[in-house]
């Protein structure tokens, strides 16, 4: 570990129904490998980077849109073209709630139900 912190991030472990299944999506959108897969565990990684999906008995996917905050975390994705973007995670699994934010993000729905936003890169400075 480096500096003063206390501690290094090392991974991000995601609740869910099917670790196979949203490591397989989450590589392909990311370009990352799936460098672990089985019914309850799975991991994508690229470099030092790692997310990991856990199977947990009777998930369930948080509504969209949430005025609960029981999302509790969600992804935001800068892409170079938010309607190629959205065509390829659309084609990969995702899907589209018709609430939208604003013509500056798109919230998509990943194939367990998790909600992640998308955004342009360009915004991201």
């Amino acid at each position: 570990m480096s500096g003063s912190a206390p501690a290094t991030l090392a991974m991000v472990t995601v609740d869910c129904a099917d670790p196979a299944g949203e490591a397989a999506f989450w590589a392909a959108a990311l370009g990352w490998k799936v460098s672990y897969s089985d019914a309850n565990y799975g991991m994508v990684t690229k470099g030092h980077q790692r997310i990991g999906f856990g199977r947990v008995e009777g998930w369930q996917a948080p509504p969209w849109p949430n005025s609960y905050g029981s999302k509790q975390f969600h992804f935001d994705l800068a892409v170079d073209d938010l309607a190629e973007a959205e065509a390829q995670l659309l084609a990969l699994g995702a899907t589209k709630p018709n609430d939208q934010p604003s013509a500056d993000w798109v919230v998509l729905l990943d194939p367990d139900g998790h909600p992640f936003c998308l955004t342009k890169a360009a915004n991201w400075g």
